[in-house]
């Protein structure tokens, strides 16, 4: 859990330190780059640590992690301008990639699958805590100390870590034997890499720092599907491949990858969309729209901690596809909230929205993880994850281009007498709301039913990608999810076997 607080508390604490750190280091048109640098870092190298962590064993792999983050911790408190930053945060990003498929992994070690649902609940909690305390932490220090210490907060909690699990941490779980050296397929990890970075960046960055239709964006998607052919071949002829082939020919892996890959596209709607609607819809300050989205961490480990009670009852995929499909009925019922409505409805959408997908991830993780044995179950669990983040990149751009597709259609077609006076993009919209005193009565109402109205679009996309999910669970998931020998005990000796699950579930 404190190896996991690095990642969680880190992408939350630096978002309010950003006034700060610009006017300290310059380099306003790029620090959007210390997000999405660290989001690249991540992404590309789950995949590659999931198969080293199945080849050379967790511990190793998670001790490298946390010192990977620590080293970027302290170099990035050390950053002298915005390029080093970035660069440093991206060091940070090759340590978290570690850490958060590592450490689901271990969890799926550790524990048979019937006690599972409430360690992956605790591990839950590190994020909802981290989504509460990390935004007003960060405020704190930069107002009161100094931005660096954002990062170098980071170093006693991962020097606690790293003592903890180089001491107490012994795997006890044999790694197959074998005959010869473990051959790492470096080539493969470093495809996957090129790949993963360049058409991440070309979702983060079209429509942002150039249109989509450019030649940038169109080099990058060219680049990034010449990169994947040539990723694919040299999958194919490696001995010990990063990503194998069985994670796409198994009916239970593809479907849950694919399943969360919809996921991630739906979760863009809530984190990105409905802190600018709370602020500029509602008139609510940045900790009061902060609250509005972090009840969904509330409720979320708490349905996830209660799943094993629905699945082992329905099955995994029933309970997932309830999940899902509670979801896309919560996020339908976005658009129906009253304008300009009270703060309270919105959180009651959040509340219940964490509490459907609590009952969609975990069941379909613990599944897949439970699938496999110890040797697969690295690469199987960072799979998952490598799709759930990709699909929230997706959903950025996706989400992006429909919000902006919406917003621009209703500045089009404002009153004549305001018209000349509105911003054109909503991220303008919402800093001239903020400062309304310089927009007439009649140009503030119009600006945020305009808002209201984008997001209520946004919100409908999600609820598609629900459905989509949906879909795929029913024509794709087995209604049978196999449970591997390892995952029925997670342990060693009698006690273990006694909690042993039915061969399927």
């Amino acid at each position: 859990m404190l190896g996991m607080a690095l990642a969680a508390l880190d992408s939350t604490i630096i978002a309010t330190a950003i006034p700060q750190i610009v006017g300290d280091l310059g380099g306003f048109a790029v620090f959007s780059w210390l997000f999405s640098g660290y989001l690249l870092a991540v992404t590309v190298t789950l995949p590659v640590y999931g198969k080293l962590s199945d080849t050379f064993g967790r511990k190793p792999i998670l001790i490298t992690g946390i010192v990977l983050f620590l080293v970027g911790s302290l170099a990035c408190a050390g950053a002298w301008n915005m390029a080093s930053l970035i660069a440093f945060r991206v060091l940070q990003g090759l340590g978290g990639g570690a850490l958060q498929g590592t450490v689901q992994t271990i969890a799926a070690d550790l524990y048979p699958m019937r006690e599972r649902p409430k360690i992956q609940a605790k591990l839950s909690t590190v994020w909802a805590a981290s989504a509460v305390a990390g935004p007003a932490l960060g405020g704190l220090l930069a107002a009161y100390a100094d931005w660096r210490w954002i990062f170098l907060v980071n170093l006693p909690v991962g020097a606690v870590a790293l003592w903890l699990i180089t001491r107490h941490f012994v795997e006890t779980t044999p790694r197959p034997a074998r005959t010869q050296r473990p051959r790492v397929d470096w080539p493969g990890a470093l495809a996957i890499f090129a790949c993963g970075g360049l058409l991440l960046t070309a979702l983060v960055q079209g429509g942002v720092a150039w249109p989509w239709i450019s030649t940038p964006s169109l080099l990058l998607f060219a680049a990034s599907a010449l990169c994947g052919a040539v990723t694919v071949l040299i999958e194919r002829r490696a001995a010990e491949p990063i990503i194998p082939g069985w994670v796409w020919r198994r009916r239970t892996i593809s479907a849950v990858n694919l399943a969360l890959g919809a996921l991630g596209l739906l979760m863009v709607a809530p984190t990105v969309f409905l802190p600018t609607y709370a602020q500029s819809v509602l008139g609510l300050g940045p900790i009061a729209a902060g609250f509005v989205l972090s009840v969904m961490t509330l409720s979320w480990p708490v349905s996830a901690a209660l799943s094993s009670h629905v699945y082992n009852r329905v099955g995994i995929r029933n309970c997932a596809m309830l999940g899902i499909g509670a979801a896309a009925l919560v996020l339908l019922a976005f658009p129906l909230l009253p304008y300009p409505g009270a703060a309270w409805q919105p959180a009651l959408i959040m509340l219940a929205l964490g509490a459907t997908l609590g009952l969609f991830q975990l069941p379909l993780i613990i599944g897949v993880q439970s699938s496999v044995g110890y040797a697969e179950r690295g690469t199987a669990t960072a799979s998952i994850l490598f799709c759930r983040q990709v699909g929230q990149s997706v959903g950025a751009a996706l989400f992006g281009a429909i919000a902006n597709s919406t917003l621009n259609d209703r500045l089009a077609h404002a009153p004549s007498d305001i018209r000349p006076g509105l911003p054109h993009d909503l991220d303008a919209v919402a800093h001239a709301l903020e400062h309304a005193g310089t927009l007439t009565a009649h140009a503030t109402g119009y600006l945020r039913r305009a808002v209201d109205t984008t997001v209520d679009h946004v919100y409908l996309g999600a609820a598609a990608a629900a459905a989509l999910a949906l879909i795929v669970l029913a024509l794709l998931a087995p209604r049978h999810f196999p449970v591997h020998a390892d995952a029925r005990t997670g342990g060693e000796g009698a006690e273990a076997a006694d909690r042993a699950e039915p061969a399927d579930i």
